[in-house]
């Protein structure tokens, strides 16, 4: 009996699990794979679809695209999620295999694409806090009146590489917000800063941030979406002075982080998207499901 065609959804995200609804809808056969049991529950098995969890490898991969049958790869993993980005398209090329990525549209591509501040020494330097948190001392920062905001916009980096290697840290009470992957980043930090962290709730995510210095009363577990108003409470609970994210779009958040940040005058850091260059992508779901309808009916 012929083995049955699968497309290879990598998934974790919010919009894969859409994918993954349509795919199931339109009787396309696919395997998503996670790296987590908690991404687990973004997805349901059934006829048409079912998940694998664990973290794929270059020794594992081909292995993986064997016993699935896979005859083509929809990537619709998270925009910072490198690693098997690249390895996919790595995989595929090598296998012959027809690749393509499903990217989730930037909260605004016209401030990304301008103000983006590369890793450059004379960028960092000349940038100056803001001066409504003028105190040296970081437990003495407040958030500035929400009636009076801070006129500035969203500070666009290239990299964590250019965020940690300058001042604009030194004396905020930071929220990061950037996954607990990043914590350890900032772990020579936190003697320089008051260091807040966001994290999903699971033990390797707690653990991971304690092992990067942040406390209990300094780590708040919570699966996204956040409402505006939670991210507001959230903020002037902990007074904080900066917010560091990820340009994950709105499908992360983004656009509600930068609302609040407006509102309360909170200046919010927002680490650009890596640099991958993918072999063919779409921000449309129609183009995805066609690309998959080709290899599967």
């Amino acid at each position: 009996m012929k083995a049955q065609n699968r497309i290879w959804l990598i998934g974790g995200t919010q919009e894969s699990a859409d994918l993954a609804q349509a795919l199931t809808q339109q009787q396309i056969s696919y395997v998503v794979s996670v790296t987590t049991e908690s991404a687990r529950s973004l997805y349901t098995d059934g006829l048409f679809g079912c998940v694998w969890v664990d973290r794929l490898t270059a020794a594992s991969l081909p292995q993986f695209l064997q016993q699935y049958n896979i005859v083509a790869v929809l990537d619709a993993s998270h925009p910072f999620a490198v690693e098997i980005s690249q390895l996919a398209i790595a995989t595929c090329k090598h296998q012959q295999i027809p690749y393509l990525r499903y990217e989730r549209p930037h909260c605004n591509p016209e401030s990304h694409s301008s103000s983006v501040m590369p890793h450059s020494s004379t960028a960092i330097t000349n940038h100056q806090p803001p001066t409504a948190h003028a105190s040296t001392d970081p437990e003495q920062r407040t958030i500035p009146n929400p009636q009076s905001p801070i006129p500035n916009s969203p500070l666009i980096l290239d990299s964590f590489k250019s965020l940690l290697s300058s001042h604009y840290l030194t004396g905020q009470r930071v929220f990061l917000t950037t996954g607990y992957r990043s914590l350890e980043r900032f772990k020579p930090w936190q003697d320089q800063a008051v260091l807040f962290a966001r994290i999903l709730p699971s033990m390797t995510a707690l653990e991971a941030a304690i092992a990067a210095g942040f406390t209990p009363d300094r780590i708040v577990a919570l699966r996204p979406p956040i409402s505006a108003d939670l991210e507001r409470a959230l903020w002037q609970q902990w007074q904080i002075s900066m917010v560091v994210t990820k340009a994950s779009g709105t499908a992360g958040g983004e656009d509600v982080k930068r609302q609040v940040a407006a509102e309360l005058g909170v200046q919010l850091v927002v680490i650009a998207r890596p640099e991958i260059a993918y072999p063919e992508q779409t921000s449309d779901l129609s183009v995805a499901l066609e690309f998959c309808q080709s290899f599967c009916t």
